[in-house]
């Protein structure tokens, strides 16, 4: 086990290593090389030096570099260095998080993650934190948090009595709702399409004065960074217009919560700490590990009310059971390693990356302009959206740009124009990535103008 496990650290950091001087994108021989895993499942197995063996020879060229710091696709951060370390020992614990009995560990890191978290953003520190897979788990726990909460108002029990017969949410969403957020609210049975849709602006941020009047059960559900352009809903003027009606108000913040986090980027997210539920991820901006997302309810009782489950077995701990609040029970201990990425930053740390990548977000657009391209948003976050012309045209470039090597980012349609969508949030990403991945962004700009 010890060599097997010296093996796997040395091919890690071999890999880690070479990011910065191989392809962002797989080589089309990397990825026909990955035939090579489909074979049937052997009778007898083989030495557990030669699965890490083919693992790393077949598997880590076939990788996106997203570790990187030329990868700007997806909202995708990196992993900091402690969280990463963090992340092996905790694989080697193999701890069930669910249970304080259990884990004592683990629960002993949630706990302080929550009070560090809290304090950080901004929010009340009594705010209750569940640790679960990505924002989008996240987004479904507020909402069933908020589903509890609003038909307790009415007299209704829904974890005991369902929905079957219950009293009606009205659910109101921004024209420019994350997709995520959509599913999240199919999956506790509010449904995709029986949402009142507000109008956004042309940074797609909800229009206040369009929402409509609020009486009865209400869930409005806002954004803290759009995944286009990085735009915030305006929080704070929501908030206080909803004061008062017993509506319950969500926050889709999968990256942009982040901003919270610093001083010159927090007036954003102003008004997040009266939010009821918020969501985030933190494998994106707070770059730990796959997979780890974060749930933020002001109030305790709603998100226990909503995730518990009794048993005989489950024998309840003396301080918090991580179970209480989440949809799992048995789940690895993802606390750990948000615990080690907040020891290792601090707070000036977590506000300098988020800072930094925002600056380098300006950097892109401002030498995307001065090339002559088109640069569709406000660069307020970390978001750039840039058409090179046309849609075929900037296609083309999009499609050159990945298979060019040199960075990597992705397409959008962003209010009714096709654009290249620049995502920076990685600890990793230096001054020099950006201008190594502008310069090939107007490498293959030219080409491709050149031919059209």
């Amino acid at each position: 086990m010890e060599a097997l496990l010296a093996d796997a650290a040395r091919r890690a950091a071999a890999y880690l290593r070479g990011l910065q001087t191989r392809r962002v994108s797989p080589s089309p021989e990397a990825l026909e090389a990955l035939k090579h895993f489909n074979i049937p499942l052997p009778e007898d197995g083989v030495e557990s030096a030669r699965v890490l063996e083919e693992l790393d020879s077949i598997g880590s060229p076939a990788t996106s570099a997203s570790a990187g710091g030329r990868y700007f696709g997806f909202v995708i951060g990196g992993s900091l260095p402690a969280a990463l370390a963090a992340n092996i020992l905790a694989a080697a614990w193999d701890q069930n998080a669910g249970l304080e009995l259990s884990s004592p560990v683990s629960s002993a890191l949630e706990r302080v993650a929550r009070g560090w978290l809290t304090s950080v953003l901004g929010l009340h520190p009594d705010t209750e934190v569940g640790f679960v897979t990505g924002a989008t788990m996240a987004n479904f726990t507020g909402l069933a948090a908020a589903r509890h909460a609003l038909l307790e108002q009415s007299g209704w029990n829904v974890e005991a009595q369902g929905l079957f017969g219950a009293p009606p949410i009205t659910v109101i969403v921004g024209n420019e709702v994350h997709a995520s957020l959509l599913k999240a609210l199919s999956m506790v049975g509010f449904g995709r399409e029986r949402v009142i849709r507000v109008p956004a602006d042309s940074q797609g941020r909800m229009i206040a004065d369009q929402i409509p009047h609020v009486s009865g059960p209400t869930l409005i559900c806002l954004q803290a960074g759009n995944v286009n352009t990085g735009a915030f809903d305006p929080i704070d003027s929501v908030c206080a217009r909803l004061q008062g009606t017993g509506a319950w108000v969500h926050v889709d913040g999968a990256f942009g919560l982040w901003a919270a986090a610093s001083p010159s980027l927090r007036h954003l997210a102003a008004g997040i700490d009266h939010a009821d539920s918020i969501a985030t991820d933190a494998h994106k901006w707070l770059n730990v590990p796959y997979d780890s997302g974060l749930v933020f309810v002001r109030e305790k009782r709603h998100l226990n009310a909503a995730m518990s489950a009794s048993a005989a077995y489950l024998i309840e701990g003396e301080t918090r059971d991580p179970h209480l609040f989440v949809p799992e029970m048995s789940r690895r201990a993802r606390g750990v390693e948000i615990w080690a990425a907040l020891r290792s930053l601090g707070r000036n740390g977590l506000a300098a990356m988020i800072e930094r990548n925002c600056e380098q977000a300006r950097l892109f657009a401002d030498g995307l302009r001065a090339a002559g391209c088109e640069v569709l948003n406000d660069v307020v976050l970390n978001q750039v959206l840039v058409s090179f012309g046309s849609p075929e045209v900037t296609r083309r470039v999009i499609a050159g740009v990945q298979q060019d090597g040199t960075a990597w980012c992705g397409g959008t349609q962003w209010q009714g124009r096709t654009a290249m969508r620049i995502s920076v949030s990685s600890w990793a990403t230096t001054g020099a990535d950006v201008e190594q991945a502008l310069d090939a962004m107007l490498r293959v700009a030219k080409q491709v103008t050149a031919a059209a």
